[in-house]
């Protein structure tokens, strides 16, 4: 049985990115690959690459979860960022139990996860299945650094910057 990889990316084009590029190596080790993407990337990915980019593989597949936002105006802009993030919060968590449960009986069990760091309800799905999770940090080291250091900033009173 071949390992099985949900990869799912924050819904920006920035982390959806480098998550493909990591499903793709995955997949060129024999992983079975499920990439997650909101309703509204997915249809972005096919306008800007054709239905040849999601194209069934045999062991390469998309799938998609609503975001739960109102249509957007500009269908291929970034939605607006701060209602993307309480969505995410809000409204993923649910729809994302159903994909693993639906994938899992319909094409081989999920073994392991891999979700943008910043994609937090993965690790209850994770935790109520009992499937390993993995994070991807999609930005540079030095964000990385400013993100795990912030908590520090603040305790010393060094951020927020004064005058």
């Amino acid at each position: 049985m071949k390992p099985h990889a949900l990869c799912i990316p924050i819904p920006v084009q920035g982390h959806i990115n480098p998550m493909l590029k990591l499903a793709k190596i995955l997949h060129s080790k024999g992983f079975l690959i499920t990439f997650v993407n909101t309703e509204f990337n997915h249809q972005r990915l096919v306008r800007a690459h054709g239905s040849e980019a999601v194209r069934d593989l045999p062991s390469f597949r998309f799938e998609t979860i609503p975001d739960g936002l109102p249509p957007s105006q500009n269908l291929d802009a970034t939605q607006d960022v701060p209602s993307l993030a309480r969505a995410i919060e809000e409204n993923f968590l649910v729809p994302f139990k159903t994909l693993i449960t639906k994938v899992s009986a319909s094409h081989s069990p999920v073994t392991c996860i891999v979700a943008d760091v910043l994609m937090g309800f993965t690790h209850a799905a994770a935790t109520e299945f009992g499937i390993p999770e993995f994070l991807l940090w999609t930005s540079g080291a030095g964000s990385l650094l400013c993100f795990d250091q912030y908590p520090y900033l603040l305790e010393k009173g060094l951020m927020p910057l004064k005058g």
